[in-house]
């Protein structure tokens, strides 16, 4: 089964994702801030992480820096799933080595589906 890493520090939207990828057919091991999942992540390698940006004590994108900087986590395919939908924000998130950019609020249909997508292209 396929182990996604859940960094979301807003409890109904974590359950909601969490749900979201378990019907989706994904393993979910969900946090509530960044620091708990790049540990998790060092452990115990997910197939893919999805990160919010905005969290106390890490944000998303320290964790992202992180995952990519590290050798045992650097091919992790990576979603953040943020508020943050300026521009620049985007170009940010881009820019540290995220895979994909889902802005708040989002569809739970398309986050799997972005799920899945993500996951495809690295696999081919």
């Amino acid at each position: 089964m396929v182990a996604v890493l859940l960094a979301e520090d807003d409890a109904d939207i974590r359950d909601l994702v969490t749900f979201t990828l378990r019907e989706a057919g994904y393993e979910v091991r969900a946090f509530e801030d960044g620091l708990s999942a790049l540990a998790s992540a060092r452990d115990n390698r997910p197939d893919l992480a999805v990160l919010d940006i905005m969290m106390p004590g890490m944000s998303g994108l320290d964790a992202c820096r992180e995952l990519r900087a590290d050798p045992a986590t650097s091919e992790v395919p990576i979603i953040l799933l943020t508020a943050r939908a300026q521009e620049p924000d985007i170009e940010t998130g881009f820019a540290v080595g995220a895979d994909d950019y889902i802005v708040k609020p989002f569809s739970p249909r398309e986050l799997a589906s972005r799920v899945h997508a993500v996951l495809a292209r690295i696999q081919t």
